[in-house]
């Protein structure tokens, strides 16, 4: 019986079936017109719809297992590192072992990207990748659930509201994490708490590591079951986000109007902009494995946070955006070299910085700056603990 169907990433004899199927679907096709030509009007979709169905059957004409779709993601996920990254600097990954599955909790900043580095600094250590657990809220559309499974993600059921369905969810979801990492030997990614960090504060929600537990970690063994886990604590750190305009509406909407709805493909959109925008400097910090006993969720959330904020790597683009909420450069490093933040010989960076700030509209700017400022508000808030 298979246990874990309905959330789990599809197996290598299902993986034909599933592109076939996504080929074959309209609203896929559809998408990816809108993406590469959106101003055309859809009286060329007779045209244009058969030309990417033809294209795309061509590129994944050789792809018949999970491994071969990564493969061919890998190319695409080098093209965009190599055209949108001035550097990617990784740390961390001399304290992991090929032979251990880990279970990697990450703060989280981008839909597909953050995932999408630790898989490439593993693949390239370790020539090994994660599964991917990815929201069901991003899910909408039949094409994305089975792209996002075929590249080895697993689902969480967030939209069941029903107290018993939600409880049961969490539990097949904690069920099957445990299974990956005990029974398959195979590592899981997981962001830190629901949803991106908009504001730039990196927080994890107890709730996650709840999860974790829920199955056979309850009471006194709920210590001995979270260091089972191996969890490893990740921070990945952008110079610059290339959704930083979009979180920042979307934070003003919610500030003026007290709620904020999403336009039709917007995640679609994040998505795209968040792989071919400018990045900057990019870094991918790999923490300890977590082997110390903590009491309860609260206290492992905690030690996460430490963790994911000492390890997050500081850019200019943070300590411009500090001088100009708070009227004066703190003292710190900067870059995955750990160098003293020096504002007058970056004169460069500057110029950059003050040209992105100047593109955002003027309601919208004390918003971006907060994003941008608070990684440092974190670690001086943490240092003061």
């Amino acid at each position: 019986m298979d246990t874990f169907a309905d959330i789990r990433p599809y197996n290598d004899d299902e993986v034909v079936e599933v592109i076939a199927s996504i080929i074959a679907d309209d609203e896929f096709i559809s998408a990816i017109r809108w993406l590469k030509y959106p101003r055309v009007p859809a009286f060329f979709n007779f045209l244009l719809f058969p030309l990417f169905r033809w294209v795309i059957k061509r590129q994944t004409r050789d792809v018949s297992t999970v491994a071969d779709f990564q493969s061919r993601i890998s190319g695409y996920l080098d093209h965009m590192i190599n055209t949108t990254i001035d550097a990617l600097t990784i740390s961390g990954l001399d304290k992991l072992s090929a032979d251990e599955a880990y279970l990697f909790v990450s703060n989280h900043r981008d839909i597909t990207l953050d995932p999408a580095f630790v898989n490439y600094a593993l693949y390239h250590r370790f020539k090994k990748t994660v599964r991917i657990a990815i929201g069901d809220n991003l899910l909408t559309k039949d094409f994305a659930t089975k792209l996002m499974r075929i590249n080895k993600s697993f689902i969480v059921k967030r939209s069941e509201t029903a107290p018993r369905k939600m409880l049961a969810a969490l539990k097949h979801l904690s069920a099957y994490i445990t299974f990956s990492l005990k029974e398959d030997k195979h590592s899981v990614w997981i962001a830190q708490r629901e949803g991106r960090a908009k504001d730039g504060l990196d927080r994890t929600d107890a709730a996650i590591i709840k999860m974790f537990a829920v199955n056979d970690g309850r009471g006194d063994n709920f210590s001995e079951f979270i260091k089972s886990l191996k969890i490893v604590p990740v921070s990945v750190s952008y110079e610059y986000d290339p959704c930083d305009a979009m979180k920042a509406n979307e934070l003003h909407a919610i500030a003026s109007h007290g709620s904020y709805k999403k336009a039709e493909q917007e995640d679609i959109t994040s998505i795209a902009k968040g792989i071919s925008g400018y990045k900057g400097h990019v870094h991918l910090s790999f923490g300890e494995v977590l082997q110390e006993h903590f009491a309860d969720a609260d206290a492992v959330a905690d030690w996460l946070d430490k963790q994911i904020i000492d390890g997050y790597v500081l850019h200019p683009s943070n300590y411009f955006a500090y001088e100009k909420l708070y009227g004066e450069f703190p003292e710190g490093l900067y870059s995955s070299r750990r160098l003293p933040f020096n504002a007058p010989a970056m004169s460069k960076e500057k110029r950059i910085f003050e040209e992105r700030l100047a593109a955002i509209p003027e309601a919208l700017q004390p918003f971006w700056l907060n994003a941008y400022a608070n990684p440092i508000v974190s670690k001086r808030s943490f240092a003061l603990r």
